[in-house]
C-alpha cells in the first residue's frame, strides 16, 4: 500500500472532490481590521438594526461567530455596506464583552437562558398600582435579576390616579431603590415624563414590566419621535393585560441624553440562571441579618439555626420581604433536585 506525507508532490495523487460544492472548514478566522463598531438596536427574524456612526444599518450575524447571538445593547463591529441605505446588508463578525446582562428564563423550571438586554446600566421596573394590581413577588424577582446581572434598579410606579403608592413604598424604600411616581394626567401633559428622564440621564435604561402596566406608553411620552403601539386592554378576570411589544428596541432620549430598551411584557420573569446563594443579595434589608447564619445556611426557613428569624421578630424588617425570599428560595431548590 503506497503511502503519502503531508505535503505530497506527486502527479499520480488522485484528490477526492467537494461534493457539497462549497469550501472545506477552517479554524482560522478573518481579522477585519476594518470593521467599525456599532451598538445593536433591534433583533428582527436574523436581522440586527445597528446605529454605526449615527447611521442604521441593517446586518447579520456572520457564520464564523457560530452560535454566539448578538442582542440588544451589544455592541459590535460590521463589515460589508455600511451605508444605511434601503436593501443593503452588512455583516457582524465580531461582539464585544458584555459590562452588564439581563437574563430571565421562562420559569424557574426552564433551563433555557434568554438574555434580554446587553450593556445596559440601569434597570426600570415599571409596575401599576392598580389596573392590574402590583405583584410585589415580581418586583423582588427583578430586583434579584438586576443585582446578578451588574445593573442598578429603578422602581416606577404608575397609575397613581387609581391608586396610592404609599403601601407599596413602604416594603421598597428602605431597600434604597430609587423610585418615581406617575399618573396619567401627568404622562399626557409631560410632566412625568421629564422626572423619569432626569432619572436617566446619560444612562442605557431597560424597561421591563408585566403586560398591562403602562410600560410602553411611559416609553411612548419619553420618546415622543419613536412612538410604539400602546398597551391592549388589561383582561376583567384575570387583571393581565395584552402584549403590544413584542422585540425590545433601543431608543436614544431627546437631546442624546440616554437611552431606554423598551422591552416586550412578561408574565414571569425565570430565575433558572441564578445561584440560590446569590438571591440574598437582592434582599439588602435581610442580608445583615445573615451575618449570625451557620456557615452554609440556605435561608429557607428549613434549618432552625437560620438568624433570618429572629432578625424579623426584632424589627429589623418587613415579614413579607422575608416570605417572598424564602418563596423565591423555595423555587431554586425544587429545581435543583428535579
Amino acid at each position: 500500500m503506497r503511502r503519502y506525507g503531508k505535503n505530497p508532490d506527486e502527479d499520480d495523487i488522485r484528490v477526492r472532490p467537494n461534493r457539497k460544492g462549497n469550501r472545506p472548514r477552517t479554524h482560522i478566522r478573518p481579522k477585519h481590521e476594518d470593521a467599525e463598531d456599532g451598538m445593536v438596536l433591534t433583533v428582527d427574524r436574523g436581522r440586527l438594526t445597528c446605529l454605526v456612526d449615527g447611521r442604521t444599518v441593517v446586518a447579520m450575524k456572520a457564520r464564523e461567530l457560530g452560535r454566539k447571538a448578538a442582542v440588544v445593547g451589544d455592541t459590535v463591529s460590521i463589515v460589508g455596506d455600511l451605508s444605511g441605505e434601503k436593501d443593503t446588508l452588512a455583516r457582524i463578525v465580531r461582539i464585544a464583552p458584555r459590562r452588564t446582562v439581563l437574563r430571565r428564563t421562562a420559569d424557574d423550571d426552564d433551563p433555557y437562558e434568554r438574555v434580554v438586554v446587553a450593556n445596559a446600566d440601569q434597570l426600570a421596573i415599571v409596575t401599576a398600582l392598580a389596573d392590574p394590581e402590583p405583584r410585589p413577588r415580581m418586583i423582588d424577582r427583578c430586583l434579584v435579576a438586576a443585582y446578578d446581572g451588574g445593573l442598578t434598579p429603578l422602581l416606577v410606579l404608575t397609575k397613581s390616579d387609581l391608586a396610592s403608592p404609599e403601601k407599596l413604598l413602604e416594603a421598597y424604600t428602605p431597600l434604597g431603590v430609587p423610585y418615581i411616581v406617575t399618573s396619567r394626567e401627568e404622562l399626557e401633559n409631560g410632566d412625568a415624563a421629564e422626572r423619569v428622564r432626569e432619572l436617566l440621564e446619560g444612562k442605557v435604561t431597560a424597561f421591563v414590566g408585566h403586560s398591562g402596566v403602562g410600560k410602553t406608553t411611559l416609553v411612548n411620552a419619553l420618546v415622543p419621535e419613536d412612538r410604539r403601539r400602546t398597551t391592549g386592554n388589561v383582561n376583567a378576570v384575570t387583571g393581565r393585560g395584552r402584549h403590544t411589544t413584542t422585540s425590545a428596541l433601543a431608543l436614544p432620549l431627546p437631546g442624546d441624553r440616554g437611552w431606554v430598551v423598551d422591552t416586550p411584557g412578561v408574565r414571569s420573569f425565570g430565575l433558572h440562571h441564578v445561584d440560590p446563594s446569590r438571591v440574598i443579595h437582592a434582599f439588602p434589608d435581610l442580608e445583615p441579618g445573615t451575618e449570625e447564619c451557620p456557615r452554609g445556611c440556605t435561608h429557607d426557613g428549613n434549618q432552625p439555626e437560620c438568624a433570618l428569624d429572629a432578625w424579623v421578630a426584632e424589627g429589623h424588617a418587613d415579614p413579607a420581604r422575608l416570605d417572598s425570599l424564602r418563596r423565591l428560595l423555595a423555587t431554586r431548590e425544587r429545581r435543583e433536585g428535579d
